[in-house]
């Protein structure tokens, strides 16, 4: 497995991978990222300062997901999203998504103090992979939210 960070010659392949789990979960529809305009162009997006994405892939190439790390709201809050953390069906359950989150989450700590994120209840694995993983619950979304169909949302202390 190789977690590097996100190119040009990514943006295709993870759209389509995004898609796909969008697909899978009923997210494919307003007020999430289904809609998000720099889906097309990740790397575009995540190469701003205080922005990265990270790929996973096999060794041979093939592209199982990845995640990214945003700004999020007021920048005086210091606070940071997860953003389009997805992985395919096959990936799932053999600890890349652990890497990732790793990876994403030492970034984060050298930027922000704290991590957000956003998602969907019957993403039920996903719910439990952000608990484990010291990600706290919130009743409702933090000020300044633009997925406005999501149904779960977390915070982590860095």
């Amino acid at each position: 497995m190789n977690i590097r960070m996100i190119k040009a010659d990514d943006n295709s392949a993870i759209e389509s991978v995004i898609r796909q789990c969008l697909i899978e979960f009923g997210g494919n529809r307003s007020g999430l990222a289904w809609e998000d305009e720099s889906l097309s162009h990740l790397s575009d997006y995540y190469a701003e300062e205080g922005r990265a994405y990270w790929i996973a892939c096999s060794d041979e190439g093939t592209l199982w997901g990845g995640c990214g790390i945003a700004e999020f709201g007021d920048p005086e809050q210091g606070i940071c999203e997860l953003q389009k953390m997805y992985l395919l069906p096959e990936a799932r359950g053999t600890g890349i998504a652990a890497a990732l989150l790793d990876e994403a989450l030492a970034f984060a700590s050298r930027h922000y103090r704290a991590c957000y994120l956003e998602t969907l209840q019957n993403m039920q694995a996903a719910n439990r992979f952000y608990a484990k993983h010291q990600f706290e619950p919130l009743n409702e979304p933090l000020a300044g939210s633009e997925h406005f169909a999501c149904d779960a949302w977390y915070i982590r202390y860095l």
